[in-house]
């Protein structure tokens, strides 16, 4: 396998060929951040600029969040599995022109859960560095090695699309997609009494904030004005009153329906540790059982949920 250096020295050179053929304007990646196991975006205009970019187990921002911000220009983007099927669905959904971006898809091995390292090692630490397989940190007088594998984050272990194989080019070896979720857990609430639901889901939310990270961080939250922020009419209030609390993640989780592409972006935002992703995988696995749809592997197909067809088998049409 390609060690991390050649890797990134093949997503500087890619970069840096998309500005020079004109492929793209400003090259979407990742930089070193400004502490240990960080990472932090670049928007590289220049071959200097190429030259910050990195990769790393750390990368966990989706990327593509940013492109309808830049839709009036031509964009490269260094792209994990998730990443570009986010991109696939903003162009679907006709957030940005697909002549307006250049996807430079690179094989992931899976990122790295913070939380899940620091319950093996809750010391300060003063220095990281890793490879493709293991994450190395140094503190105060001691160092150590955790397997990356140990420390995954919950949407890695699961991925349909390490190798983003709708990308316009690929760097690196291809990897292999993980066992698909089989969503074991859902069955079980799904045995639950309507009470019982209820109680599961207001208790998951409970400690939110209503700072509203994950909707900034989510690549498909990307409404010109929110239903939350909306005024006329207001939908919900603004306090963390429980019942508006648990309104906007149930209505966020239907507005993700059949869209969703489990990059985790949500749940890696939030301050309070709240799995949001459970209200996506709920009608992702539906969407998956009703209409044999998984979203971002095509550039040409659209959500179920915004397609009319005239022969739906569904009573309703007619």
């Amino acid at each position: 396998m390609m060690s991390l250096e050649d890797l990134i020295k093949k997503i500087q050179e890619a970069a840096k060929r998309a500005l020079k053929e004109g492929k793209a304007e400003v090259v979407l990646g990742y930089q070193a951040g400004t502490t240990p196991m960080a990472v932090a975006p670049l928007f590289a205009r220049t071959e200097g600029d190429c030259d910050k970019l990195v990769w790393s187990n750390f990368a966990k921002t989706n990327l593509s969040t940013y492109l309808p911000e830049l839709k009036d220009k031509k964009v490269a983007i260094i792209a994990k599995g998730c990443d570009a099927r986010s991109a696939v669905g903003q162009v679907v959904e006709h957030q940005i022109p697909r002549e307006n971006v250049y996807v430079i898809g690179v094989p992931c091995t899976g990122m790295v859960d913070l939380e899940a390292l620091k319950s093996k090692e809750a010391r300060p630490v003063a220095a990281s560095d890793e490879d493709m397989a293991t994450i190395k940190l140094r503190g105060d007088g001691w160092e150590t090695n955790i397997a990356k594998e140990e420390i995954l984050r919950r949407n890695c272990k699961t991925c349909i699309c390490r190798t983003p194989k709708m990308a316009d080019e690929v760097i690196g070896d291809e990897v292999p997609s993980m066992t698909p979720d089989d969503y074991a857990d859902l069955k079980e609430l799904a045995a639950k009494s309507p009470e019982e639901k209820m109680a599961y889901f207001k208790g998951m939310v409970k400690d939110c904030l209503r700072c509203y990270a994950c909707r900034n961080a989510c690549p498909l939250c990307y409404c010109p004005v929110c239903f939350v922020d909306e005024t006329r009419p207001q939908w919900l209030g603004k306090s963390q009153d429980e019942m508006d609390t648990f309104v906007f993640h149930l209505l966020r989780g239907f507005h993700c329906a059949g869209r969703c592409t489990g990059c985790g972006a949500c749940e890696a935002a939030c301050p309070v540790g709240i799995k949001v992703r459970e209200f996506n995988r709920i009608m992702e696995e539906e969407v998956q059982k009703d209409w044999n749809y998984i979203p971002g592997l095509d550039w040409e197909q659209k959500p179920p949920l915004t397609t009319y067809r005239p022969d739906d088998e569904a009573d309703f049409i007619r």
